[in-house]
């Protein structure tokens, strides 16, 4: 292995190693790296994959219709803050917060959290659309979509 490296090394311009020893270590800081790298593409990918869907057709179409059917200020507020706030039709003091990206929604109260909801759709849809569906289902019908969506106590998560 060591020769084979040290042939690599002189095709890069770089003199080959006299060394064994030398040789040896190059080879281990190789594979270091390789083992480096793969344990880091998960990471990388989980990284890298929101911006590689925004690219998708259906990405780009679910976020221009978002940016048509939500408020300037909601649109804003969702791309600043990462949520947009929706009041209930049924309870002035209640307000649903739907994240921009899958996750809980949270109930706020009389300005606190007090609850998380979750209802996600059966099928993969784009992020946008999901913040849509969250939206238009509180306005729509705020007792149909409390029921469906599963509760779960606030936590601070800090």
């Amino acid at each position: 292995m060591s020769a084979v490296l040290a042939e690599i090394i002189a095709h890069l311009g770089k003199a080959p190693a006299a060394d064994p020893k030398q040789a040896a270590t190059i080879a281990l800081t190789v594979v270091v790296w390789f083992v480096i790298v793969l344990a880091a593409s998960p990471m990388i990918w989980l990284l890298v994959q929101p911006h590689v869907r925004a690219w998708l057709p259906a990405e780009r179409r679910a976020t221009l219709l978002l940016r048509e059917m939500l408020s300037s200020d909601e649109f804003r507020q969702l791309t600043w803050l990462g949520y947009i706030d929706v009041p209930s039709p049924s309870d002035r003091n209640r307000t649903y917060r739907v994240p921009r990206t899958r996750g809980y929604v949270q109930v706020i109260e009389g300005g606190r959290p007090t609850m998380r909801l979750c209802l996600q759709p059966t099928e993969r849809i784009p992020d946008a659309d999901v913040v849509l569906l969250h939206k238009f289902m509180i306005e729509a019908n705020e007792s149909t979509y409390w029921d469906k969506a599963n509760k779960f106590p606030y936590r601070d998560v800090r």
